[in-house]
């Protein structure tokens, strides 16, 4: 099993969204950087474990845990002129783009601020902590992973 953190913009698609989702599930589309691209085709399994981070939340945050329940499928959203993740570069019989399915396993009782994981030791190694880092979806230590659900309640 593997551990994610994955990045939704909280005045996008929040925490409260899955919430109300059929069953708590829906896909992770719009990743359109090839690195992160790569984990989702490449690395990411169904049962791998997810931080759910609200990236331009005031503040940005983990908000919850999710788990991957369907693996790397073409992200249809690249196909359709009228999404805002549209790539007229991708195309159906080459995909450039990879999504999976995503359910929510639990929203965390008190949200974790980025300033206070940069203050917890445990997590001083952690990928988003990095400066100039923007991926949208990024490994992270089953101990990265433990901590803040800690500190999520």
């Amino acid at each position: 099993m593997k551990y994610w953190l994955m990045k939704s913009e909280a005045d996008c698609y929040p925490i409260e969204y899955l919430e109300k989702e059929k069953n708590k599930t829906t896909y992770w589309d719009g990743v359109r950087n090839y690195q992160a691209r790569n984990f989702i085709r490449d690395e990411m399994k169904i049962g791998d474990k997810v931080i759910f981070y609200h990236s331009n939340g005031e503040p940005p945050c983990a908000a919850g845990i999710c788990e991957v329940v369907k693996e790397a499928y073409p992200d249809f959203t690249a196909f359709d002129p009228e999404n805002p993740h549209y790539d007229p570069k991708s195309k159906k019989d080459n995909p450039a783009w990879m999504m999976v399915d995503v359910k929510l396993v639990k929203k965390f009782k008190n949200f974790v601020p980025i300033d206070s994981m940069r203050q917890n030791k445990k997590l001083q190694k952690m990928l988003l902590l990095k400066r100039g880092n923007r991926l949208s979806v990024m490994p992270i230590t089953k101990e990265e992973f433990d901590e803040i659900v800690k500190m999520g309640g």
